[in-house]
């Protein structure tokens, strides 16, 4: 009873703060508050104390919509611009409000209340903006603008009706994503999902999709391709989402995208390099961002071979057992018959999907009569990092070649957990350029993630999710506030050059659903820490 008691009386006392706030804020709305200017100026200055805490314990809450936050955000600094006319007092009335936004979040993360409380307080304050308290006043009437969201559009105007297309309505646009929540792979499929809402995030703030907010909504599938086709109708058929963007895994697109082309549906940005999302031609509603793991093998393979003197016959491909590993697989049968070697002659070794059971791999190695010297690797995180430890204790020398998939953030992550002879020269190809690098999009992705995200590292995967949603918002932008799906997806097929500050120009063309072929290389050092490597 003692524990519950504090718990109770924070609620009781948010209640109050949102009474209070719902009154001060409805009466400045409406210019009820009779006062000179300095008393305006210090009646905003409660204000601030009651508003701080409510917004400050929104944000903390990921499923609270963003744009319902934005909007009390900026009618609140409306408040501010109104109530003072020295930059000075502006100044610090803002910083007040920010300490008082950094206690609402403590309220929540120190679990004084919880999110469906916060989501009360905010209701509270949009009630109260929506029909202010109406007396009469001496103080001028504070008249607020539009929010950002609609600062494009003329006051007169509102937006077309959205042609009832499915997720999209006067004020959102909904897409969907399937990613695993749960399993080895769960941080990789996290890491896709947070770059995906930072970029969204970036362009909501800066008034969304002409006026319309990005929404992002994700369904879990576990990484199990058996659970996907019920994660697609759980937000396609009740969560009535627009598209799909980032959906996650080789043999999960393979249930997916059949559902999807069966609706006409977008399928955009899949983390998976295989053919399942890149036949030829190329499926209408389909479209890729990163390159197809065949050119990834293939620079992996003339790396070897021509950087690093090895011979093909030297060369193993450690993989899934499953349409990723296949996939992987075939990229370096076809980079061996472009060097003109014998592809039947390679050698792999498999893991089963879901496992780090990689004993049987490495006894495979050991068996050669041959000694391998090098192995391709076509893993995901913990299989790989498992590989790598024991094959480095019974077969010393390996050079480990990892494709993007494998997420690379989080295998150095496992690496150094083991030490420096497990990490050093571990070579991972990447699909964007260096998280550490000073290229302007890569800039505004860690500003992005900064503002948004307080706390999270830069990541490989999160930068790719990132890519993806910003190529889309592009062309969103440019398809009009009046679209659909099939619209959409002739804008897209039109965008050509686009430069997004990654040091490579992007586009699409009707023959064309893949926007990027450049491949980095990197490899670890004994720190744990990627450094750039040339791979041609």
């Amino acid at each position: 009873m003692s524990d519950l008691w504090p718990r109770v009386a924070a609620v009781r006392d948010v209640r109050i703060s949102v009474r209070l706030a719902a009154l001060l804020f409805g009466a400045l709305f409406a210019g009820t508050v009779h006062a000179a200017p300095g008393d305006n100026l210090k009646v905003v200055r409660e204000l601030s104390s009651k508003v701080g805490p409510i917004v400050g314990s929104a944000l903390a809450c990921r499923d609270i919509a963003r744009p319902r936050i934005q909007l009390i955000i900026e009618k609140f600094q409306g408040v501010i611009r109104e109530a003072s006319t020295l930059e000075a007092d502006r100044d610090e009335v803002t910083r007040l409000l920010d300490r008082y936004v950094a206690e609402g979040r403590s309220m929540v993360t120190s679990g004084r209340i919880d999110c469906r409380a916060a989501d009360r307080q905010l209701a509270g304050l949009e009630k109260s903006i929506a029909s202010p308290p109406q007396t009469t006043s001496g103080l001028p009437e504070v008249r607020f603008g539009p929010p950002a969201a609609m600062a494009a559009i003329a006051p007169t105007q509102t937006l077309p009706p959205p042609m009832n297309v499915r997720g999209v309505t006067q004020s959102e646009i909904k897409f969907g994503i399937i990613i695993p929540f749960s399993g080895p792979v769960r941080e990789t499929g996290r890491l896709m999902k947070l770059g995906i809402e930072a970029a969204f995030d970036r362009a909501n703030e800066s008034g969304g999709i002409n006026g319309r907010m990005l929404k992002l909504v994700a369904a879990d599938d576990g990484y199990d391709p058996n659970r996907t086709l019920d994660a697609m109708k759980q937000l396609y058929e009740k969560e009535q989402v627009f598209g799909f963007i980032g959906n996650f895994g080789t043999a999960n697109a393979a249930m997916a995208i059949p559902y999807a082309l069966e609706r006409r549906t977008l399928f955009f940005g899949a983390y998976t390099g295989a053919n399942v999302v890149r036949h030829d031609p190329p499926d209408r509603y389909v479209f890729n961002y990163r390159p197809s793991y065949a050119e990834e093998t293939e620079a992996l393979v003339h790396y070897l071979v021509k950087m690093r003197h090895l011979q093909p016959r030297q060369i193993a491909v450690f993989a899934q057992d499953d349409a990723y590993g296949d996939a992987g697989y075939a990229g370096v049968a076809k980079a061996f018959r472009t060097l003109g070697a014998n592809d039947n002659a390679i050698l792999r070794v498999n893991y089963t999907r879901n496992t780090v059971d990689v004993e049987p791999a490495v006894s495979q190695l050991k068996a050669q009569r041959i000694p391998i010297r090098a192995v391709i690797m076509v893993a995901t995180t913990r299989a790989a990092a498992k590989f790598i430890e024991k094959a480095q204790e019974q077969l010393p020398g390996l050079i480990f070649a990892n494709l993007s998939t494998v997420g690379a953030s989080s295998l150095a992550s496992e690496l150094t957990l083991l030490g420096p002879r497990y990490t050093n020269g571990v070579i991972v190809t990447q699909v964007v350029p260096g998280v550490s690098g000073y290229s302007s999009l890569v800039l505004d992705y860690k500003n992005a993630l900064a503002k948004y995200f307080p706390g999270e590292a830069p990541d490989y995967t999160s930068l790719e999710g990132y890519v993806s949603a910003s190529i889309l918002i592009e062309a969103l932008k440019r398809v009009g506030p009046t679209f659909d799906t099939e619209r959409l997806v002739d804008t897209l097929e039109n965008i050509r050059n686009l430069d997004l500050g990654l040091g490579a120009q992007l586009g699409y063309g009707r023959a064309e659903h893949q926007a990027s072929h450049k491949i980095w290389g990197t490899a670890l050092d004994e720190t744990g820490t990627y450094q750039a490597i040339e791979l041609e």
